[in-house]
């Protein structure tokens, strides 16, 4: 017999362009980190929308701070000005400690399209010419599908039959210094963009080293450091932004994912060297800083600063890793467990190269949502609130999961 799921997934067959393969069921509602389908079933949510959900769904301060602006403003574009934006802009810089500026817009890949029309300008004023204006990036890095992001994606399956790709971009690896200083050694180098934690590389961090050593290379060279932090930031490794564990400043940040708790949104935010760049008519957005986005991440950044999510993303943090010791204790599953904070990935042994999809799949049927980052990493991004009963039933049914998985 049909149910509710199954007519709505047959919907989606029907009418998405089928450039995803979502898992067969309809999620209808969540509170915290439970989430439950349209069927009634509840699952323990250790994906976070993508570590978007950072405070959970259904959030008490995000749901009052959204309503409370649906009852005064909507949208205005950026033709005048309305106060949420403002003060977010205003928030962010403060709690950034590096920057003067910040540019609010939709998404995680608009915020890295200013950052790299920001740099191209930049260099342009410091009186470079087109081909001195190229832009470092990393192999296994991910900044989005626009084709500018998608060619700062060094990472061929995300390009293949978009070509031609614009040009002005070159890769290196990812924490390789001695490559870095080669790549950049030609001095038409202008920015350096990087991720300190790659997502889509296999939650991959960056070492301390190579990212010292990447911001002493672009003040040699008279380059801009830019961090995409747009997944392992907003406290997702335990400090509000992820260069912080590093020490080291930035020129650039971008922000999405956790900074709207749901809501779309992204930030550009831009230290003195560069802040007054984009001027006048340089660049823009229509529905960047919406009220009511904005509005809620105000919220967001409010929360995700508190002593008390840094303690939770510790904890929680120690208490997956030791779940997945004992896991692998039994199974011998994983070669690698990495990353920072509550992001976490599990690397596959190579004999089960490839199975992460399937595991995943016995993930929803146990109860879990789980990502994978790549087809050998099970990656670990929950809400940094989650509380010690959700990530130990969590832990539970992911061990049901890959006993299944093993057994079959």
């Amino acid at each position: 017999m049909s149910t509710a799921n199954d007519t709505l997934c047959a919907l989606a067959d029907d009418y998405y362009v089928p450039v995803y393969r979502p898992r067969r069921i309809v999620l209808d509602r969540g509170q915290g980190s439970r989430i439950f389908d349209i069927d009634g079933r509840e699952y323990v949510d250790f994906g976070g929308g993508i570590a978007v959900n950072a405070l959970g769904h259904a959030h008490p301060a995000l749901v009052e701070a959204l309503t409370a602006q649906a009852h005064r403003l909507w949208h205005t574009s950026n033709v005048f000005v309305s106060e949420p934006p403002l003060r977010l802009a205003q928030a962010l810089v403060e709690a950034s400690g590096f920057a003067s500026r910040v540019f609010l817009c939709n998404s995680g890949a608009e915020a890295n399209e200013a950052a790299i029309k920001l740099a191209r300008r930049w260099a342009t004023a410091q009186g470079r010419d087109p081909g001195q204006r190229v832009i470092l990036t990393f192999r296994g890095s991910f900044h989005g599908r626009t084709l500018a992001t998608v060619t700062a994606t060094a990472q061929p399956k995300y390009q293949e039959g978009f070509e031609p790709l614009p040009g002005g971009f070159r890769y290196s690896d990812f924490n390789d210094l001695a490559a870095a200083e080669a790549a950049m050694a030609a001095g038409d180098v202008c920015a350096v963009l990087v991720e300190p934690v790659q997502g889509e590389g296999g939650v991959m961090p960056a070492t301390e080293a190579f990212l010292s050593g990447l911001r002493a290379l672009c003040d040699r060279h008279g380059a801009l450091l830019m961090l995409d932090e747009i997944q392992c930031g907003m406290g997702r490794t335990g400090r509000l932004f992820a260069f912080e564990d590093y020490g080291v400043t930035p020129d650039v940040v971008t922000l999405a994912k956790a900074l709207g708790g749901g809501m779309p949104i992204g930030a550009m935010l831009a230290g003195p060297r560069c802040a007054e760049t984009l001027q006048f008519g340089a660049h823009g957005t229509t529905f960047g800083g919406n009220p009511m986005a904005a509005a809620v991440a105000a919220v967001v950044l409010r929360e995700l600063s508190s002593d008390a999510i840094r303690a939770n993303v510790a904890r929680q943090a120690e208490a997956i890793r030791t779940g997945l010791a004992a896991i692998h204790e039994e199974f011998g599953l994983f070669a690698d467990v990495r990353g920072r904070g509550l992001m976490i990935g599990a690397q596959l042994r190579p004999e089960r190269a490839g199975e992460a999809a399937a595991i995943l799949d016995r993930c929803v049927g146990q109860g879990l949502l789980l990502l994978q980052a790549g087809p050998d990493v099970l990656r670990f991004v929950p809400a940094l609130n989650i509380g010690d009963a959700d990530v130990a039933e969590g832990m539970q049914r992911l061990h049901a999961a890959l006993r299944e998985h093993v057994a079959a």
